[in-house]
C-alpha cells in the first residue's frame, strides 16, 4: 500500500527553527504532513495518547528544556507502541559525545542543524527519501552522522 502522504514531526523548543523547518516541506516535492511541538513533555503526551497517528519520520532536537531530547529518546525506545519509531536527531551539536549517546540510545539518524536554508531543504530531502525499512536493520556508526 502506497502512502497519501508521509506523516513528520519535530519536536524543538526554538519557534524560527520550527517554522524553517515547516517552511522547508513546503517547498520540498514530497507528499508530507508536519506536526510540530514545542518540547519534549508536549511531544510525548502525544505520542502516548492510542487515538494519535504516529509520525513515520520524528526529527528531535536534544536540547529543550522541560523535557530534553534524550530523555524523549530513551522513553521512546523503552515504549513498545513507539520503540520502532524513525528518529532523527536534529540538533545544533554535533559533539561526539552526544552523537556517540543517540547511536547508543537506538536513534536513526544525526543530523547537525543546518545554518542556511537550501542545506536544511537538501538534508531534509535524503533523510525522508531513505528507505527506513532497509536501514534500520542494520544500523551502523559511520552512516549514522549525515553530512553534506
Amino acid at each position: 500500500m502506497i502512502k497519501e502522504y508521509m506523516k513528520i514531526a519535530l519536536a524543538d523548543d526554538d519557534e524560527d527553527d520550527r517554522f524553517f523547518f515547516t517552511e522547508a516541506f513546503d517547498e520540498l516535492k514530497v507528499k508530507s504532513k508536519v506536526s510540530t511541538f514545542k518540547d519534549g513533555i508536549e511531544l510525548m503526551h502525544y505520542l502516548e495518547q492510542a487515538e494519535n497517528e504516529l509520525p513515520d519520520l520524528l526529527f528531535l532536537d536534544l536540547n529543550m528544556p522541560k523535557k530534553s531530547g534524550i530523555s524523549c529518546l530513551q522513553d521512546i525506545k523503552a515504549n513498545s507502541r513507539l520503540k520502532d519509531l524513525v528518529i532523527a536527531i536534529y540538533s545544533t551539536s554535533s559533539s561526539e559525545e552526544d552523537v556517540e549517546h543517540t547511536f547508543v540510545l537506538g536513534a536513526n539518524i544525526y543530523i547537525k542543524k543546518p545554518n542556511d536554508f537550501e542545506k536544511l531543504k537538501k538534508v531534509l530531502s535524503e533523510v525522508v527519501t531513505t528507505n527506513w525499512q532497509y536501514i534500520t536493520s542494520g544500523l551502523n556508526k559511520d552512516n549514522f552522522l549525515l553530512r553534506l
